[in-house]
């Protein structure tokens, strides 16, 4: 893979990920044809991307099915899980995890 084709895959993904659904940093990752080391990078990546502000942060999360909500961003991502339908328990994980995951296949 030539340098840069992961990070434009990783963008092209995130950007299909439909509303009331999630996927993982790994299974981005692997998606996108990159070593699993790399899902530390995904957050970066998108940030970079021209595209940032239309990727749904929200519908990426850790693998055990726990959602990040750091204080700056917690109020607006609770109303768009919300929104999607997708409920978290009281330890911000999400409830149905398994039948909310989505893989690009």
């Amino acid at each position: 893979m030539k340098p840069g084709e992961f990070s434009k895959k990783v963008v092209e993904l995130a950007l299909k990920i439909p509303p009331g659904r999630v996927t993982t940093y790994g299974i981005l990752t692997q998606s996108a044809g990159g070593h699993p080391i790399l899902a530390q990078m995904i957050t970066h990546i998108l940030g970079k991307s021209s595209e940032s502000d239309n990727i749904p942060y929200h519908r990426i999360v850790y693998s055990n099915g726990k959602v990040w909500l750091d204080a700056k961003y917690k109020k607006e991502r609770l109303k768009l899980y919300k929104k999607e339908g997708i409920k978290l328990d009281k330890y911000n994980k999400i409830i149905d995890f398994d039948n909310k995951v989505y893989t690009f296949d």
